[in-house]
């Protein structure tokens, strides 16, 4: 197992640490359902540097990235960034990623359970005039979340964040470190991503630490991270969807640019996009119980589906998951029984995010 070169701040912050994606990582401190409304109400502060971060310059850096991804590289400017997914021939998703353009290269980040698998999948289909680097163990990744991050942040950085849009991204020094700071998250709140080295990472947290003291920072493991991404249905590669399952189906039509030109998956896509025959969907359960991972769909009764992504939602104070339902029984309204320990328990497909006030956009 791998540690982060937060490891120690973990330990001192009584974190409970579990091993995930070959990591061993904080899956919280003070409780899962505290940090949640922290991050709803002020600030959280996580290590993810268990993601996966590669590289990609050269001439022909774009054009790959294009050939690579479902989305349209080419509209990205130097200093944004995209949601995006790499698929098989057959259309099946092999990771969702996001994909930051600076003025000379491109860097990916994949989720950590896919790192070697991604890795080798690009460099199988690598083009002349492309260099393709996997910098994932030299790079670390504190993820700020929440309405105060921007406060917090712009008190030990010297570049102005305040401005800094949705999705974009900036380069940074900090303590002659190069940095970058990125307005992505996982969480539907305002927030910031910084990535840096080893050595600079363990600094920034614990200024970030200090500062955030008198706004109300909290440390978050994974598991507050898992609840916050489910209200806002964000999906979890491994739960939700993975290589037998395609974008359409996923709900991430909206990232698919099938008329962008040619990429690995697109013919099948094309042919997918008119043959969908499930759909993942929101679901609420109408009583008290809480779906997990695997249960049993049921329509009727019959077996309709399965729950994906399951938890009680700490925002809602309800049972809440994800789902794959068979057409044509995905419209916002329908009833569904979930089973739970042998028990059929009733839910409504309601229509994303569950939680509806989030500040990531503002």
């Amino acid at each position: 197992m791998k540690n982060t070169s937060l490891y120690s701040r973990h330990l001192a912050l009584q974190g409970k640490m579990v091993p995930f994606a070959g990591y061993m990582m904080p899956v919280h401190y003070t409780g899962i359902v505290h940090e949640h409304h922290a991050v709803r109400n002020t600030a959280g502060i996580f290590d993810v540097s268990h993601m996966g971060e590669f590289i990609i310059k050269g001439k022909n850096a774009e054009s790959f990235l294009q050939y690579m991804t479902i989305n349209d590289v080419a509209g990205l400017k130097p200093g944004q960034a995209q949601y995006s997914a790499m698929c098989m021939e057959g259309g099946g998703i092999i990771d969702d990623l996001l994909i930051y353009r600076y003025s000379d290269r491109f860097m990916i980040v994949v989720n950590a359970a896919n790192i070697q698998k991604d890795f080798k999948w690009l460099e199988k289909n690598l083009m002349d005039g492309v260099v393709l680097k996997d910098v994932s163990d030299e790079i670390n990744l504190i993820a700020l979340q929440g309405p105060e991050s921007r406060r917090i942040l712009q008190e030990i950085m010297p570049s102005d964040v305040s401005m800094l849009p949705f999705y974009h991204c900036i380069e940074d020094k900090y303590e002659d470190n190069n940095i970058l700071i990125a307005r992505t998250g996982y969480t539907g709140e305002l927030g910031f991503e910084i990535y840096g080295n080893l050595n600079v990472i363990p600094k920034i947290w614990d200024a970030l630490m200090e500062v955030g003291k008198e706004h109300g920072i909290v440390p978050a493991g994974l598991g507050a991270r898992d609840t916050l991404r489910l209200e806002m249905k964000y999906c979890l590669y491994g739960n939700d969807f993975d290589e037998s399952t395609n974008p359409f189906e996923a709900g991430l039509g909206w990232i698919t640019k099938l008329g962008k030109g040619n990429f690995i998956g697109r013919k099948a896509l094309m042919k997918k996009k008119e043959q969908i025959s499930r759909r993942l969907v929101c679901f609420e359960m109408m009583e008290r119980a809480i779906p997990r991972h695997g249960y049993p769909i049921f329509l009727g009764n019959k077996k309709n589906g399965e729950v994906t992504s399951g938890s009680q939602s700490p925002s809602l104070n309800k049972g809440i998951g994800l789902g794959f339902i068979n057409h044509p029984h995905t419209k916002v309204g329908t009833i569904l029984e979930v089973e739970i320990r042998g028990q059929k328990k009733s839910a409504i497909i309601v229509k994303p995010p569950f939680y509806k006030n989030g500040t990531a956009n503002i």
